[in-house]
């Protein structure tokens, strides 16, 4: 029986219908003539198309003539039980058809935390893991994202091709380039993509190792691949498009039109990873941003502003004026404290914002200046007094665990803080509202001045957790959200492990997802990545990357930061 008559497949067909169903926007072409992309975000549809950039990107693939882009997702268990247990292969969304036979399989991957999704995906299409071991007529396996721009080595075995930088561009020249070489072999068309700004290919490179397992040297194979991947990266965002390409009720943000207002960020936060991944800081035009608000409003009322700087726009007010004055409401993920005004709140209060969230990052000035988050209580105090005062009563405050040179005062300084901020809340006899303390423990990051510090202790970060929430016990109407220090852990390990960690993501894959038991049986110690602080003259996985951002200069910062 052919796979497309089974009635798994016409289960798992109509399950697709339903999703399609509801969907605003989905795009359909003919795949005669076409080159036939497969958009594949590796987590579940409802996390999938929640992502702005992954929208995006399936919104510039489709206007090429050229091309047809479907989708595809990480099944839901019941549905992954299905394929399982029918051996039917993955299919796309839109046209039921295996990833096999697409000519390009396309993940997008903003977090490491995806990276064992990869693997399930490939099982899932009936595709060897390893580049090296999959045919010649096999889809090209091309990858891109935040994670990857910052370290793509752990996924390196599995991939073809990452996209570094920012792909709304680099994507059209590398398709240009697999089109000309439908002739030429795999090998010599890698070769002649690697040239390509923002591309890089793994297998044209090779890592030498030293004593105690240190990288040595990491150094292209052939002579055509270059000694650095400069990043790539869109000098005007104003020229790609900015919303949302499909709405559905089937998301976190619930048929919400997102748009990107701008990109990057002018602070320096010295543990954020956005300063380097999206260099230099851009802002769109605001009449740019006022046709796409116009074009999303036609579609819903909900606008939802995508950014890591939104208050730092110079036209933030008036879009946010626009999009209120034509009946609409704007929806912000969060805003710095020092960026809320009297105007911006009024105008949160005025599209139905009951919860703002603000990210005080530490409970202390002194780690807050270690850190340059450059925020002080004072100005947290004002923003949730203007807040208050325009009916914002609920705030989401999120904090980092385990920054370097952090102390236990410090620790005890975020209840110390949220006291003091439920007080302003309360100023002038207003009604209190909720506070919800999100804790997150530190990752280090590529390409960051805090790349060389280590992760804190599980055990440490578990004690600190329950200091933090003893210490909200005591505060009225205050709940304490937190990650699990052993996923940071594991985090950290693909933040910043080589090659050599795809073979714990292997073993992590075959153990069904168990991470406690894949570590404990390799042969490879993660803590080597994850416990140790690194030395000035490290040789980092990452190192062939350009980001036009100098070592030596985040050592100093480094070094400036910790003493």
């Amino acid at each position: 029986m052919p796979w497309y008559d089974d009635p798994v497949t016409q289960r798992i067909a109509l399950s697709h219908r339903d999703f399609l169903a509801q969907e605003q926007g989905t795009i359909f072409k003919q795949w005669g003539g076409k080159t036939p992309i497969c958009l594949v975000f590796p987590n579940t549809y409802h996390v999938g198309m929640s992502n702005l950039g992954f929208q995006l990107l399936y919104r510039i693939l489709n206007s090429l003539p050229d091309v047809v882009c479907e989708r595809a997702f990480l099944p839901e268990q019941r549905e992954w039980q299905e394929y399982v247990r029918s051996s039917t292969p993955l299919l796309s969304l839109e046209s039921n058809k295996p990833l096999s036979q697409f000519q390009i399989i396309a993940f997008s991957i903003p977090f490491e935390n995806d990276f064992p999704h990869v693997l399930s995906i490939l099982q899932l299409a009936k595709i060897p893991y390893k580049a090296l071991e999959r045919d010649p007529r096999a889809p090209l396996i091309v990858v891109g994202g935040a994670a990857c721009t910052l370290n793509p080595e752990p996924l390196a075995p599995f991939v073809d091709l990452f996209f570094i930088g920012e792909g709304e561009e680099g994507v059209i020249d590398f398709l240009e380039a697999f089109q000309d070489a439908c002739q030429e072999s795999k090998e010599d068309f890698l070769e002649a993509a690697s040239r390509i700004e923002g591309i890089y290919c793994p297998a044209l490179y090779e890592p030498s190792y030293g004593e105690g397992g240190f990288i040595k040297e990491f150094a292209p194979l052939v002579g055509a691949a270059p000694q650095r991947v400069r990043r790539r990266w869109v000098k005007d965002p104003g020229l790609i498009p900015s919303g949302s390409a499909i709405l559905t009720p089937l998301t976190e943000f619930k048929e919400m039109f997102l748009m990107e207002v701008n990109r990057g960020c002018p602070r320096r936060c010295r543990f954020c990873a956005v300063r380097a991944i999206y260099l230099p800081f851009r802002n769109r035009g605001i009449d740019t941003l006022i046709q796409e608000a116009d074009l999303g409003l036609q579609r819903g009322r909900r606008i939802g502003l995508v950014g890591s700087a939104l208050g730092d726009h110079p036209g933030f007010n008036e879009l946010c004026a626009h999009i209120v004055g034509c009946k609409g409401e704007i929806a912000i993920s969060s805003i710095r404290a020092d960026a809320v005004t009297e105007e911006r709140a009024e105008l949160l209060a005025a599209s139905r914002h009951r919860t703002v969230t603000m990210a005080p990052e530490a409970g202390t000035e002194r780690l807050r200046e270690v850190v340059a988050k450059g925020l002080r209580d004072e100005e947290i105090f004002c923003a949730v007094e203007a807040l208050a005062a325009h009916g914002i009563r609920d705030l989401k405050l999120y904090f980092i665990i385990g920054l370097p040179t952090e102390t236990w005062d410090d620790i005890e300084g975020i209840a110390t803080l949220v006291k003091r901020i439920r007080h302003h809340m309360g100023k002038g006899g207003r009604s209190l509202g909720a506070i919800t303390l999100s804790i997150a423990p530190f990752i280090p990051k590529a390409w960051t001045p805090f790349q060389w510090h280590p992760f804190e202790n599980v055990k440490i970060l578990k004690k600190k957790i329950l200091a933090i929430k003893k210490g909200a016990a005591r505060i009225p109407r205050c709940r304490v959200l937190h990650e699990l220090p052993k996923w940071g852990y594991v985090q950290t390990l693909l933040s910043m492990g080589d090659r050599r960690v795809a073979e714990i993501l292997l073993r992590v894959h075959e153990a069904n997802g168990d991470w406690g038991s894949a570590l404990k049986n390799s042969y490879i110690n993660p803590d080597f990545w994850v416990y140790r602080e690194k030395r000035a003259d490290e040789v980092f996985p990452w190192a062939f990357i350009d980001h036009g951002i100098k070592k030596e200069d985040l050592w100093k910062e480094y070094k400036e930061a910790v003493g």
